[in-house]
């Protein structure tokens, strides 16, 4: 995994691909083949309803057509929501997008939060790191709401939000199941799957269900063995000492990954008014090597790298979780509350960080042992990140069948995270030792504390019996700070790191505080929505909403707190059956105001600054044919998103790129009219299904085809054009399978033609020479590709008790 801090361009994406879909303007409900599509009920709105009822965006895929569609991990999801896109580094580090609000950021642990939310059950699990990832089993559904969704979720579903939901205890009876799954990967290594539940009932009114999981995913990676000559070194000591090899390194299929991790829930049912549902749900993934495929003239054909240095990461969590619900009268109350721990640890290989600086500017001679020789620059990093997440909300609900009906409450979170990164040369003297680490030469110790208070409401009122107007907004105040310490020692740096503390540590584990900071706002933003069911088939709805995302600080002390952005929606959609064809689609207009946009400035640190505007214009489109045991789904998004504003390296209220006094530089990062990056303007699949009786079982076959189009790696225009556009991919996906009455078998097989289609890049250079890895210069560029996961074939059975 690539350290944010080096020079990266990234962009990812992973398509589509669904089957049975019926939406919700832009909503593609899909669920189980053997179910109507009309029977899946969201909570979208916080109430529950039929999907086909809710005038919102919103896509929804229940617990069998995961299985049917091989999802796994979050990722696995992703591919089946429209208009969602996937940034991704490794296993549990990924961003996610919704309809091309995305401007490349580098997102670190000091940048912006992230524009979508993401929800299990009734619980925000969005974290600066990205989503959980959560492994997708004995879930009832996967909600993803497209659009602003701020009303009801608040901060960080600026562009969208999605929801996991679990299955609930069940006091009906006692019941199980458990699935296997063996797989491989191309000219890649074995994995497999063990996965089961039990619900059972205690006694009449309460039940427990109790769910574990363990996943190995093969690796497909090579770590290849490669040599590297650092030129401060070889000048002081000869060739052979500066010479550093991976030799210890070297291994076959390196970047494999065990998840593990449970579920218990218990429902009570106090009486028939009033439950109790407590939950705690923990897991365990663990990552190794790097998931990226090098380009460089060390390695000799795809799916290889070479690293120097360990690579690996442990991410564990844990959520407990508590919801009430009952009534008051007629009136429905939920008051909903948890707390989230989680701990990342990692280890990234650093040294071309190391070589290129030394390659450029003779960068290891600074680097000397404590009796004044060189050591080797060769840099690793060791980091620890630990958050806690605590929420709470209460909210009430006027009964859902009254011609005006209201739902409002108040919400509360706070989110600690204790952030750690350990920059680590070996060797080097104590003067240049970040003061109390082993042999840090820059240190990374923070703690920043984001806060979000709300209160919110909905109002909707039937006009008619054909036309509801609903109206809904959100005051809300944010208070986010950044404390702690972040550089070099004093022995090294007379101007930034320990030379720059103007106070003792504040962070147990850092030598002292060069960094104190806090930004807060207090703001509304508002929802209408009128939507029109011409009959019992067909419903259109307009909505005007707003989204944001709070501010934050800057983590180099001399520059000001960055402020929140914002996100308007103009949208018209609709959804319509017609006997088995079914058409649904959404035409939508977005505006970006303020956007956070990132890059890296001197030093290699995040800089943030609010500046700019983009405006999305897209599309979403679903037709739909079902008859007998056959399927077809034809889906596709287009977006059309582009900065309005010129983005200049300095920022001025005009925008010009002019700045005062006159005679300085300032330098145009991108023109306005530059599309956004990572998000293609066409996304498309179609995905066709037959089913059909063989004696007391049913059998099936599947067969999907996901398209992505062509994508931009970076807004600025010079580091796009060092990485370069990322091109279209297709991918297929085919299962064939049998189910009994209590059980079931199927053979699959994912990315078919195996597509090396690439999701995301970064790259590590020297700066007056980045350019093509083939070039010829010996500091040419290593660059690193993200690709999608190599064909997959497996072979998965389950048994129902």
């Amino acid at each position: 995994m690539r350290n944010v801090t080096k020079l990266l361009a990234k962009s990812s994406t992973i398509l589509l691909g669904s089957t049975i879909l019926c939406t919700s303007g832009t909503a593609l409900a899909q669920q189980s083949s053997s179910r109507g599509d009309d029977d899946i009920v969201v909570t979208a709105s916080k109430r529950e309803e039929n999907l086909q009822d809710v005038p919102l965006a919103i896509t929804a895929i229940g617990n069998e057509r995961l299985s049917e569609l091989q999802v796994k991990e979050f990722q696995d999801v992703v591919k089946f929501l429209p208009s969602v896109t996937v940034q991704t580094l490794a296993p549990g580090f990924s961003q996610v997008y919704f309809r091309g609000v995305a401007s490349g950021e580098n997102a670190n642990h000091s940048a912006s939060l992230p524009t979508v939310g993401t929800y299990l059950d009734e619980m925000p699990i969005t974290t600066i790191q990205g989503a959980l990832d959560i492994h997708t089993y004995d879930l009832q559904r996967v909600e993803a709401l497209a659009g602003p969704q701020g009303t009801l979720y608040g901060a960080s579903s600026m562009a969208g939000t999605i929801k996991l939901v679990t299955n609930k205890p069940d006091t009906s009876g006692t019941y199980g199941s458990i699935g296997l799954e063996l797989n491989s990967v191309a000219r890649g290594d074995i994995g497999g799957v063990a996965e089961g539940f039990i619900n059972a009932p205690l006694g009449e009114r309460a039940a427990l269900r109790l769910v574990g999981w363990y996943r190995r995913d093969g690796g497909y990676i090579d770590n290849i063995a490669g040599s590297r000559v650092y030129p401060s070194l070889e000048a002081d000591q000869g060739t052979a000492a500066a010479t550093h090899d991976n030799a210890a390194f070297v291994e076959k299929n390196y970047n494999d990954v065990d998840t593990y991790g449970a579920r218990l829930a218990l429902g009570i049912d106090l009486d028939d008014d009033w439950t109790i549902r407590p939950t705690i749900m923990g897991q365990v993934q663990e990552a190794h090597g790097s998931f990226a495929q090098e380009r460089s003239t060390a390695v000799t054909r795809k799916l290889q790298t070479v690293q120097y240095n360990p690579e690996d990461s442990k991410d564990k969590w844990i959520q407990a979780a508590l919801t009430i619900e009952g009534k008051i009268g007629n009136w429905d109350l939920t008051a909903t509350g948890g707390h989230l721990r989680r701990k990342t640890t990692t280890e990234s290989d650093y040294s071309d960080y190391a070589y290129f600086y030394d390659a450029l500017y003779g960068y290891g001679v600074y680097f000397y042992d404590n009796n004044d020789d060189l050591v080797s620059p060769n840099q690793y990093i060791q980091g620890v990140d630990r958050y806690k997440r605590s929420f709470g909300e209460i909210r009430i609900a006027s009964p859902a069948d009254a011609r005006i009906r209201f739902i409002g409450g108040l919400f509360w979170q706070r989110q600690a995270h204790n952030i750690e990164q350990n920059y680590i040369i070996d060797d080097i003297a104590d003067s240049i030792t970040v003061t109390g680490t082993p042999s840090n030469i820059w240190l990374t110790k923070q703690l920043r504390i984001d806060r979000d208070y709300a209160a919110f409401g909905e109002i909707s009122f039937d006009i008619t019996d054909q036309l509801t107007l609903t109206g809904g907004g959100r005051l809300y105040r944010f208070d986010n700070s950044l404390v702690g310490f972040f550089g070099y020692s004093a022995g090294f740096s007379s101007r930034t790191g320990e030379a720059a503390c103007f106070g003792p540590a504040q962070v147990p584990g850092s030598p002292c505080t060069n960094l104190d900071k806090r930004t807060k706002d207090t703001d509304f933003i508002h929802k209408l929505n009128l939507n029109y069911k011409i009959n019992d088939d067909a419903l259109v709805y307009a909505t005007w909403s707003r989204g944001f995302r709070p501010g934050g600080i800057n983590r180099r002390g001399t520059l000001p707190p960055y402020g929140p952005d914002t996100l308007d929606n103009y949208e018209i959609g609709w959804k319509t059956n017609f006997g088995p064809v079914r058409f649904n689609g959404a035409i939508y207009q977005e505006d970006w105001n303020d956007i956070q946009l990132s890059f890296l400035g001197e030093n290699g640190l995040t800089e943030i600054r609010s500046a700019g505007i983009a405006r999305i214009r897209g599309v979403e489109v679903d037709i739909g044919y079902r008859q007998g045991g056959f399927s077809l789904n034809l889906g596709g998004s287009y977006n059309d998103a582009t900065i309005r504003r010129d983005f200049c390296a300095i920022s001025n209220p005009q925008f010009d790129c002019t700045i005062d006094p006159p005679g300085q530089t300032n330098a145009l990062l991108a023109p306005a009219g530059t599309r956004l990056p990572v998000t293609a303007k066409f996304k498309g699949n179609a995905v066709a299904r037959y089913e059909w009786p063989v004696g007391s079982m049913d059998a099936h076959v599947q067969f999907a085809v996901n398209h992505i189009g062509k994508r931009r790696s970076d807004l600025r225009t010079f580091e796009n054009g060092i990485v370069g556009n990322f091109d279209a991919y297709t991918t297929a996906d085919v299962s064939v399978g049998i189910k009994g009455e209590s059980w079931s078998g199927e053979l699959f097989a994912t990315n078919l033609f195996n597509s090396n289609g690439v999701i995301n890049s970064s790259v590590q250079c020297g700066e007056s020479i980045c350019g093509d890895p083939f070039g010829g210069s010996n500091t040419g560029g290593v660059f690193y590709d993200n690709i999608i996961r190599p064909r997959l074939i497996g072979i998965k059975v389950s048994k129902d008790f």
